[in-house]
């Protein structure tokens, strides 16, 4: 392919170039640069955190649990929690809401703090260049002026895989029936060829995000009004304050991303496709005006409770930066996640299977948690369920990620650090959300540095190396194999982890990666008694009650409150409880769960 050379302003070689723009281009380029690795982000927009940040889905969802907080999820999780003086227990949705600018600035304050990262905003890609199974330059727009970029390894860090249709990569768009892979909740080869809703509806329907803003010193309206058309039917489910608190943030600012009538966009999504930069932005345009209508919408009746919200940059600030993306493109991959790689084991886990290679050895370099969740107009689709009772409330189960699915089935130097790895359409319910997405793209930025500094290609990578890597990582050690009993907080954890990985019954035998046996090798799961506190944790005494549906509440003086945990040690002492019991507790109270979350037994 011949590359043009007119009005080229610079040239530049750098080891490692990503494009970024989604949640998993930044914490790879962050990952990467961290250890020592010369590294230049690109992104299209003015902020770098993809749907952590830019997209306003600041209320995520999956790897809630404290055992899965591990990697740069939960480091961010900790640095939020220090800028959210109001605290992160805010909605019901999630057990963390926050302000979508504030979490851009915890992920500035770790780019700015790298002396290998530079990071290039607002840029146009306009070209990538492929020789044979090596993608070699780029060519970008930057202020108006024209750059080539040549490159050693390139990570795609986009939510949409921007990367596919400019270097003709094999990817994949849209549903796969049931006798490809045997998903149980794909549709057959025959509904695929006959039913049109599968043309029109090729991907999970995206949202633009709009935020609005709680008058704190109104009340709710007691009798809101019908909302127009097409909204009318919005807050049927939950009615109008639980609709509106759904995604409640610090300072009583609300994000506006529901899927019930609300403002999911479900029209023309082929157009997410298209090369050409005016459908794309009419398609911009559309998503845009209807979320507006929502908020609109939602104001008229709120009787002055409820008004546009002030975060993002720009005329309109109430109006998120770029599209919450759920799905686009997909990469064809070494491996290829799908269902049956997300659904717990027939066995009685509650987990997915362990990838294995030929020689038995764990493939795994991240957790993914989320319940199978699609977005679409109508009816919900039937999906095969891989959610259980834990802590009191519903969680979905883990599972986890083979290294093959970053790595391109015909390009030997990209890596995938976003949504757009390789994944089935089915799967891909429950692998697009910012916590596991985060962790993918750490994996990725730790895979392209050992890749460098060995001068190897990604797949040649040894993947016990990598994993050894992840879990030894100085500023965020990750989770490589799902262990619900050890919380990334206990001194163990790292130990379980290596523990699992090294012995080969434990990986086909659940009794023994679920924790049972490891005490004898690891050592006894405490209470939680040192796990430090905040202004947010206040003591509750009451009558603790054990319901029959696996829930929990206290009854104390002043009202009854459900009881939950994300703690592994005390889901267990909640199991183990009596009914009527007399308890005294830490907990943090969530007024919009609405909750108390368990943090320490005192009895």
């Amino acid at each position: 392919m011949t590359v043009s050379a007119n009005k080229i302003f610079s040239t530049t070689q750098v080891p490692l170039v990503v494009w970024g723009g989604g949640t998993g281009g930044v914490a790879s380029a962050v990952q990467a640069a961290r250890h020592g690795i010369r590294t230049l982000l690109l992104t299209p927009g003015a902020w770098l955190g993809g749907m952590i940040s830019a997209a306003g889905v600041s209320a995520p969802d999956g790897h809630e649990l404290s055992c899965w907080q591990t990697g740069l999820w939960g480091a961010f999780l900790q640095d939020i929690a220090k800028v959210e003086q109001d605290g992160l227990d805010q909605n019901w949705v999630s057990c963390f809401g926050f302000n979508p600018a504030r979490a851009e600035v915890v992920l500035r304050s770790w780019v700015v703090d790298l002396p290998n990262l530079e990071w290039w905003s607002d840029v146009q890609l306009k070209s990538i260049f492929r020789e044979g199974d090596r993608l070699v330059l780029l060519e970008l727009e930057l202020e108006g002026r024209q750059h080539q970029l040549r490159f050693d390894l390139f990570i795609d860090g986009s939510d949409l895989g921007d990367s596919f249709s400019l270097a003709d990569i094999s990817h994949r768009w849209g549903w796969e029936s049931q006798e490809l892979w045997n998903e149980p909740s794909a549709p057959s080869a025959k509904q695929l060829n006959s039913d049109p809703f599968f043309a029109s509806q090729p991907v999970q329907s995206p949202t633009w995000v709009v935020m609005g803003q709680l008058d704190q010193h109104a009340q709710s309206p007691s009798s809101p009004g019908c909302l127009p058309r097409p909204f009318e039917a919005a807050t049927k489910a939950f009615g109008f304050e639980r609709t509106v608190t759904y995604g409640r943030l610090p300072g009583g600012l609300v994000m506006l991303n529901w899927p019930l009538h609300g403002n999911d966009w479900h029209k023309g999504l082929e157009r997410i496709r298209s090369s050409d930069v005016k459908i794309k932005n009419q398609l911009a345009v559309e998503m845009q005006l209807y979320s507006l209508s929502f908020l609109q919408a939602l104001q008229t009746v709120s009787e002055g409770w409820l008004n546009p919200g002030k975060v993002f940059p720009g005329i309109n600030q109430s109006l998120a930066l770029m599209p919450y993306w759920r799905e686009g493109r997909r990469l064809k991959g070494q491996y290829t996640l799908v269902e049956g790689d997300l659904l717990p084991l027939a066995s009685g886990a509650a987990r997915g299977p362990i990838p294995l290679d030929k020689q038995g050895r764990c493939t795994s370099i991240a957790v993914g948690t989320y319940a199978n969740d699609h977005h679409y107009p109508g009816k919900d689709w039937p999906l095969a369920s891989k959610s259980c009772r834990w802590g009191g409330r519903w969680t979905g189960t883990p599972f986890c990620i083979p290294y093959g699915a970053l790595l391109s089935s015909e390009v030997e130097n990209i890596l995938m650090a976003d949504k757009a790895f390789s994944v089935s359409h089915i799967a891909n319910g429950a692998t697009r959300l910012q916590p596991m997405i985060f962790n993918l793209g750490q994996a990725a930025g730790m895979a392209a540095a050992i890749a460098l500094k060995k001068r190897i290609q990604p797949a040649e990578v040894d993947i016990s190396e990598l994993q050894h890597e992840l879990l030894h990582d100085i500023y965020a050690p990750a989770a490589i194999v799902p262990i619900w009993d050890w919380p990334a907080w206990h001194p163990h954890w790292r130990n379980a982890q290596k523990f699992v990985l090294a012995q080969p019954d434990c990986l086909s035998n659940h009794s023994l990666i679920e924790g049972f046996n490891l005490k004898a090798n690891v050592g006894e799961m405490p209470l939680p008694d040192q796990t430090p506190l905040n202004k947010h944790v206040k003591k509750f005494s009451g009558c603790l009650r054990v319901h029959s549906d696996q829930t929990f509440s206290l009854d104390t003086k002043s009202k009854s409150w459900r009881l939950i945990t994300l703690e592994p040690a005390l889901n267990r002492w909640l199991e183990s409880c009596e009914d009527q019991q007399n308890v005294h507790l830490l907990a943090v109270a969530n007024p919009w769960g609405p909750w108390l979350r368990l943090i320490r037994v005192l009895d």
